[in-house]
């Protein structure tokens, strides 16, 4: 399939101001028609005057009439270039609703394994830079197309000799542009490989930079800094210094129309076959071309920034969309089964997150996943979330297959807390409700009560009405735990799943908030993430998993009793425990 052109793809997103580009080319014509009126004045204001002695109220009526079509000029060039910001400012917001339309529908985990960095990047760097060259090309580029063109007709009636004597300079020019051209789309495409290399570097050195003083590892992590900086300079430098020649030469001879128009117009003069006022404003319409020829340099790297940009947004505005159904399914329990699942982050790698696995995780059972770090854990945790899709086997809640249920639907059965979890910059009451946003103030005030977090509440400035800050860092990260799980308890959905959900807490706090999870998830199906395995004792199922497969399924004192991976994860449990103790009791 062939690929789209940027321009196609820009315009795609044009529906909703179609009429305002229409609008803001046809005042770009009328501009451009009105500055050859003063062309036009000037013509008639020399004729007067060669013609013998003029009258001053025609000079004076022409040089209003030049004045009005330069007025004119102006103000339909003021309006289309407001339409085409109007109209280039709504195509930026339709794809970036576009793509966060398209961020909501993917699969999440293909979105969470993106850095923020590259989303921002795509999402508003990139997409701004198509604003400022749209904005200015949908006129610019028709008025400096058309009043060059208008120029020319307008000397062929006067005199078609002079017109092509206008154009002389153009081919030698095209030329030159052209030579330097050959390889344009390559040097700039090495050229944007080179800056977002050094950008890359740039934010890797300056988010790292805390760590880089911590380790002591200034002095190599400035080298790399400075190197990736050297090169993007020297490539610049490179590239600049290949085309200089040529550029200047072309930008020396395009506006130069004079070398046609005056030796060929003064030859025609002394001929007799050309009038002097035909003479002088075909040398003043030469130079009012100069200007507009020379922008078409300008538009030619502004389109290319747009490609680039287009181009960079592409995947994101074509990544797969989850299939979704639209058809609620109704449910009489919510077991959750596991058959058969396999599943890859990298399918082209070979290597599989999961195989073959076979679990039942019962309903209004707690049900806890362990083992060694990349066993399967979350991978197993996240698929049931249906963050992506299983590649063999299937996922069932309550006899139905997750990719059956609509997301919408799925969302409301299944409710995931991790240990990272976002908070947004909006009061702590609101960010509570979002668990369910129909909620009164009593049961958000009930919820954090329950989650243990009304008591560091109540001691804030103001309250429920404090703001949690830019993603929560107003807050520590046992408070933003907390939070999220009250905005879990508020949510109330009959599948819980807890990717170690109480990580930051807290000893004291830890014990209430897991007796408040036990009591407050009596009857629904609970999946817990563990890697203290204290806090799982009493689960009703202990699934052990190990390199992607199921090993032992059992309670915490069969495991302990029958397999030795878990006995020798205990054992270290214990012994970290005892180890964090008693170094708590020596500074004390």
């Amino acid at each position: 399939m062939k690929p789209k052109s940027w321009i196609s793809i820009v315009f795609s997103f044009a529906s909703r101001c179609k009429i305002k580009i229409t609008l803001s080319v046809f005042c770009a014509i009328i501009s451009v028609a009105a500055g050859l009126v003063p062309y036009w004045s000037v013509y008639q204001i020399i004729t007067l005057f060669i013609n013998g002695t003029p009258v001053m109220a025609k000079v004076w009526l022409w040089c209003w009439i030049g004045l009005g079509g330069y007025a004119t000029r102006f103000l339909f060039y003021g309006i289309s270039t407001t339409l085409s910001h109007i109209s280039a400012y709504t195509i930026l917001e339709n794809i970036r609703l576009k793509m966060a339309d398209r961020l909501m529908k993917a699969p999440l985990g293909i979105v969470l394994s993106e850095s923020v960095g590259k989303l921002k990047s795509v999402l508003v760097d990139r997409v701004e830079t198509i604003e400022l060259p749209l904005a200015h090309m949908i006129p610019e580029c028709i008025s400096n197309f058309l009043l060059p063109l208008a120029v020319f007709i307008y000397l062929v009636s006067i005199d078609w000799r002079m017109a092509l004597a206008m154009l002389v300079t153009v081919p030698i020019a095209c030329i030159a542009y052209g030579i330097m051209m050959k390889n344009f789309n390559q040097q700039y495409a090495d050229y944007m490989e080179t800056s977002n290399h050094v950008n890359g570097v740039i934010v890797e050195y300056v988010e790292g930079i805390e760590v880089i003083k911590a380790f002591n590892q200034s002095s190599t992590s400035y080298e790399k800094f400075t190197k990736a900086v050297e090169s993007f300079k020297q490539y610049t430098l490179k590239w600049y210094q290949s085309t200089w020649k040529l550029m200047n030469f072309g930008r020396a001879v395009l506006p130069s129309t004079f070398l046609g128009t005056l030796p060929i117009g003064m030859y025609l003069y002394w001929k007799g076959t050309l009038m002097p006022q035909d003479f002088v404003i075909c040398l003043i319409l030469s130079l009012g071309i100069v200007g507009p020829l020379m922008n078409f340099t300008t538009h030619v790297n502004e389109a290319k920034a747009i490609e680039y940009a287009i181009h960079d947004a592409d995947w994101l505005l074509n990544i797969a969309e989850l299939p979704d159904t639209k058809h609620k399914v109704r449910l009489s329990h919510y077991d959750i089964q596991l058959t058969d699942v396999s599943f890859s982050y990298d399918p082209e790698q070979g290597k599989n997150a999961l195989s073959h696995v076979n679990l039942m995780i019962p309903e209004g059972k707690i049900t806890a996943l362990v083992g060694p770090s990349g066993g399967g854990k979350s991978t197993i945790a996240r698929l049931i979330a249906r963050f992506w899709d299983v590649e063999k086997g299937s996922i069932k809640i309550g006899g139905t297959d997750i990719r059956k249920l609509p997301l919408s639907q799925l969302s409301d059965i299944v409710s995931f807390v991790t240990q990272d979890n976002f908070l947004f910059n909006c009061s702590i009451r609101e960010n509570i409700r979002l668990g369910n946003p129909q909620a009164d103030d009593e049961e958000v005030y009930a919820a954090a009560k329950a989650a243990c977090c009304d008591e560091f509440i109540l001691k804030l400035e103001h309250g429920y009405d404090t703001s949690a800050g830019d993603a929560g860092n107003k807050l520590s990260g046992g408070e933003k735990q907390r939070i999220a799980i009250a905005r879990m308890i508020l949510k109330n959905t009959p599948v819980v799943i807890l990717d170690e959900a109480t990580a930051f807490t807290d000893q004291e706090n830890e014990e209430k908030i897991q007796r408040s999870i036990a009591a407050l998830t009596k009857g629904k199906t609970l999946l817990v993430i563990a890697h203290r395995l204290s806090t799982i004792r009493n689960t009703d199922q202990i699934i052990v998993l190990k390199d992607g497969q199921v090993q032992d399924i059992g309670t915490h004192y069969r495991l302990l009793e029958a397999n030795p991976l878990y006995q020798s994860m205990w054992k270290a449990h214990i012994g970290a425990r005892s180890w964090f103790v008693g170094s708590s009791v020596e500074r004390g």
